[in-house]
C-alpha cells in the first residue's frame, strides 16, 4: 500500500470524524440558540427567607397560613412549572397549607390534576390554593373533612377518583403536631388525635387508593427529622414520624414489583401553621430555625420540587428512599 493511498485514507476518516462530532454538536448548539429563558443570578440561601427572631404569635389548632407572620412563601410565584406531571391526577392531604400546599401548587403548574384535602376550619387557606390552581387550567378538587375518620378517608378517596377519572399520585402530608413539656401532659387524647392523623389516616387512604393505582403510580409520605432526631417536647408526633419512615420503605419492598414507587420526605424545620398552632412553644417559636446551620427556617416552596420530582416518571428507580430538606441538619 502507497503512502498516498494512507494518508487518503486518513483524510478520509478524519473528515467522518469532524462531520459526526458537527452532527452530535448540532443539537446542543441549537438549543442554546434557541433557549429563551434567562439565566437567574445565584441566591445565597442564608438569606433568602426571614431569620429569627420571629414575633410572639399564636393560633387555635389547626392554624392558618394567611394570618402568620411573616407569611409562608408556598411557591405561589416563585414556583415556574415545566409540565413533567401532565396528564397526572393527585390527592394531597393537608393541601391548604405547609409542605401540601407547596405541593399542590407545583404540581398544578407541572400539568397535574390535584384534589386537597383540608379540614373545615381551614377552608379560608383551601380556597386560595384552588384559585391558584385553575389558575393553571388545571382540575382542581377541594375535599374539606376530618381524617381521623376511616369512613371519610375512603370517600376522599373515591371522591378524588370520581372528579379527577383516576389517581396516580398519593401525598400523605396532613399532620398533627402539639408541644407537651413531658409525657405526663400528654392527655389520652392528644396521644390518640396525634396518632388517627399521622399514622391510622395514611393507612386507611393508601387502602382506599390501592385499587385505583396502576404501574407508574407513586406514594410520597411527609415524615420529619423528628423521626431521626426527636425533641424531647415532641413525645408522641416524633414518634409517628419515625413510623412514616417505617412505613415508606416497608411499603416501597411491597409495592415496588407491582411498578408503584413509595418514598418520604423528610423536612426540617419549616415555616408552617403547625409551630403557631401549639406545636412549638413560644419560645421555641420566636427563635425558631434558628440552630440549623443556616440560622432560619425553610420555607415550604423549598420543598417543592421534590415533591415533584418523587412523582415524576424520571425517578422511577427511587423507591423506599427518604429525601431529607433541613437546612443542614437532619440525617437522611
Amino acid at each position: 500500500m502507497s503512502n498516498e493511498n494512507k494518508m487518503t485514507r486518513r483524510q478520509a476518516v478524519a473528515g467522518l470524524g469532524t462531520t459526526l462530532a458537527a452532527v452530535v454538536a448540532a443539537p446542543a448548539l441549537g438549543n442554546t440558540t434557541n433557549n429563551t429563558m434567562e439565566a437567574k443570578p445565584l441566591e445565597d440561601p442564608t438569606t433568602k427567607y426571614p431569620k429569627p427572631p420571629f414575633m410572639e404569635q399564636s393560633q387555635p389548632w389547626p392554624g392558618l397560613a394567611s394570618k402568620m407572620n411573616p407569611r409562608p412563601d408556598h411557591g405561589e410565584t416563585s414556583y415556574k412549572g415545566s409540565g413533567r406531571l401532565k396528564g397526572r391526577r393527585a390527592l394531597i392531604t393537608g393541601g391548604d397549607s405547609g409542605m401540601g400546599r407547596a405541593a399542590a401548587i407545583a404540581y398544578a403548574r407541572e400539568g397535574a390534576d390535584v384534589a386537597i384535602n383540608y379540614l373545615p376550619a381551614e377552608e379560608q387557606d383551601a380556597q386560595e390554593v384552588i384559585a391558584l390552581m385553575k389558575k393553571e387550567g388545571v382540575k382542581a378538587v377541594a375535599i374539606p373533612g376530618d381524617l381521623r375518620d376511616e369512613n371519610f378517608c375512603k370517600r376522599m378517596v373515591d371522591e378524588a377518583v370520581k372528579q379527577l377519572g383516576g389517581l396516580d399520585i398519593l401525598v400523605n402530608n396532613a399532620a398533627r403536631q402539639q408541644t407537651r413539656k413531658t409525657i405526663l401532659d400528654v392527655s389520652s387524647e392528644d396521644f390518640d388525635a396525634t396518632m388517627k392523623t399521622n399514622i391510622y389516616a395514611p393507612f386507611w387512604t393508601i387502602k382506599a387508593a390501592m385499587p385505583h393505582l396502576k404501574p407508574g403510580s407513586a406514594i410520597i409520605g411527609t415524615t420529619s427529622e423528628q423521626a431521626y432526631d426527636p425533641s424531647p417536647d415532641l413525645y408522641d408526633y416524633a414518634q409517628t414520624k419515625a413510623a412514616t419512615m417505617n412505613y415508606v420503605k416497608s411499603l416501597a419492598k411491597q409495592l415496588a414489583p407491582k411498578g408503584i414507587r413509595v418514598n418520604g420526605v423528610a423536612p426540617g424545620p419549616i415555616w408552617t401553621p403547625l409551630q403557631v398552632s401549639g406545636g412549638a412553644t413560644m419560645e421555641k417559636l420566636k427563635q425558631f430555625g434558628g440552630q440549623t446551620p443556616m440560622g432560619r427556617p425553610g420555607q415550604p416552596a423549598e420543598l417543592a420540587s421534590i415533591y415533584v420530582q418523587l412523582a415524576a416518571a424520571d425517578a422511577s428507580y427511587a423507591t423506599g428512599q427518604v429525601y431529607g430538606s433541613a437546612g443542614g441538619g437532619g440525617q437522611p
